[in-house]
């Protein structure tokens, strides 16, 4: 049984991660593993909390907007 872990910024819509389990549970069955076997966790995490090339991400993506 498949555990993905997706992390993300905070504030992706309910449709969004809801096109994000999906999608992930079809790759693995098409791999033959049935969807009920496959378990998706994302986890929320606040952009000033992520860093990317030695910056906040809040300050460095201060355009991007959640999906």
């Amino acid at each position: 049984m498949p555990i993905v872990n997706v992390y993300t910024w905070s504030g992706v819509s309910r449709e969004t991660k809801e096109k994000i389990i999906k999608g992930i549970t079809k790759v693995f069955e098409e791999l033959g593993i049935p969807g009920h076997a496959v378990e998706v966790v994302i986890r929320e995490v606040p952009k000033e909390n992520w860093g990317v090339g030695g910056e906040q991400a809040s300050e460095k993506f201060k355009e991007t907007r959640p999906l």
